[in-house]
């Protein structure tokens, strides 16, 4: 079971800035000893609260420098429609984070893409090639200055 208390929290916060941190260095930033550090970081582990560590890329040298948010609109309002437009896009890389959300629009997306021709080629062979979307409404991303998936 997660116990919510202030050095969690601080490990929280230290590993989600930096997750190669030691575990000599994170005790000291929260004022445990190595063990008792070690343990509690073990214990987050193993609840599930910590699910994973990895590393963050730079899109811009990775070539990936266009990136929107995509509102999808669906046709019918059902699990199937749902199912299948989720089938539908899962092998498109450039896809990056698909949300089932609440309002006018079924899905949010994220996606990053070498350019702007590249993103059309997505948007009408990929999204505008599913028989279950009825609207795309797209949201360019010109500076993203918060970011803390960085």
């Amino acid at each position: 079971m997660f116990k919510n208390d202030r050095y969690n929290d601080t490990i929280l916060r230290e590993l989600r800035l930096n997750g190669r941190i030691s575990n000599t260095e994170l005790a000291e930033k929260v004022g445990l000893s190595t063990s008792a550090c070690l343990r509690r970081v073990q214990e987050l582990e193993n609840s599930g609260v910590i699910s994973g560590y990895r590393a963050i890329l730079n899109n811009e040298l990775l070539g990936n420098s266009f990136i929107a948010y995509v509102n999808v609109g669906l046709k019918e309002h059902t699990m199937e429609s749902q199912l299948a437009f989720e089938d539908a896009i899962k092998s498109a890389t450039e896809i990056k984070e698909c949300h089932n959300v609440t309002g006018s629009f079924e899905y949010l997306l994220r996606i990053e893409t070498r350019d702007i021709q590249s993103f059309k080629a997505l948007h009408t062979n990929t999204l505008g090639a599913i028989p279950q979307v009825r609207t795309i409404m797209t949201h360019v991303v010109m500076e993203s200055p918060k970011d803390e998936r960085q």
